[in-house]
């Protein structure tokens, strides 16, 4: 049977290094404390969390045919994922910790780009009940993604899937085209997991693209170590985050993701769910190797 979360989305390979004190001048080196390769993207954080939850799901991403493409295949439980395996090189991201745990990221051509709508779809099978929900994370990374969200959407409603989006920063700036792009994913799905970054850039401009979602739709506004907010038919919950020692916060947000997630489809009530998703990623970001339970 078909698990109910599903996710799609960015999977690639993440070297996380730091941390650093500040940039560096050009043509200088600098030590760092720790470096790790890893499983990465927005997707691929959210499926990891979830196995380290023991939640089923299913993963539907692509990797590339080169060596990085098998070391990400192999990070992920088989009986949970399904790959589409696409010839050519990989996405490789550098992500560089600050002191403090902010980061920058540097993301190199690869199979994201090549990644597109149409064969992601043929593999997305009806949901399993009604309450299941599929989660679209980082599309603003892959051009023919972006480009037929709208479309990807709408064929998750039809084979019956609640939907969930979390679209990350766009590499090609707020511009109008992306908040009209963004307004309208808005618009017809359940629920919109942004964090406050990326809250305010869409409230910029001409109109809100929040101000496009359902009423009965949830906002929920991921804030670091201020917590989490959501939004739905007007009433607003607040849940604080604990104070942590932080190591790494590359994937809080997608941790987040994955356990408010598997409480709503749990049947949690929304303040539960978002209590739940901050207790996992306040774990998640404090503890090295990374931990999502006691």
């Amino acid at each position: 049977m078909t698990p109910p979360l599903l996710v799609l989305g960015n999977v690639n390979v993440d070297l996380v290094l730091g941390p650093v004190a500040g940039w560096p001048a050009i043509g200088t080196e600098v030590e760092v404390d720790r470096a790790e390769t890893r499983a990465g993207g927005s997707a691929g954080n959210t499926a990891l969390a979830l196995a380290g939850l023991n939640e089923p799901h299913l993963l539907i991403a692509s990797t590339g045919d080169d060596p990085n493409g098998a070391f990400l295949r192999g990070e992920f439980r088989d009986e949970w994922s399904d790959w589409i395996i696409d010839p050519g090189p990989t996405t490789l991201t550098v992500g560089i910790v600050h002191e403090g745990g902010d980061r920058a990221f540097f993301t190199t051509p690869g199979h994201l780009q090549r990644a597109d709508a149409a064969t992601l779809m043929r593999r997305v099978p009806p949901a399993p009940h009604a309450g299941a929900i599929a989660i679209l994370s980082g599309g603003l990374l892959m051009p023919d993604i972006r480009d037929g969200t709208s479309f990807i959407l709408a064929e998750l409603k039809r084979r019956g899937w609640m939907t969930a989006i979390d679209p990350g920063w766009p590499p090609q700036g707020w511009s109008e085209e992306t908040h009209a792009l963004i307004a309208d994913w808005l618009a017809v799905s359940d629920y919109a997991l942004i964090n406050e970054e990326e809250m305010a850039a869409l409230s910029q401009g001409k109109g809100s693209s929040v101000g496009s979602m359902r009423p009965d739709a949830v906002l929920v506004v991921k804030r670091g170590p201020g917590g989490v907010s959501a939004i739905t038919n007007g009433v607003e919950i607040t849940v604080p985050a604990p104070q942590v020692r932080v190591v790494d916060t590359v994937g809080a947000g997608d941790t987040f993701n994955a356990a408010f997630l598997a409480a709503r489809v749990a049947g949690k009530p929304l303040d539960e769910a978002l209590a739940s998703g901050v207790a996992v990623a306040s774990r998640a970001v404090s503890t090295y190797p990374r931990r999502y339970t006691e």
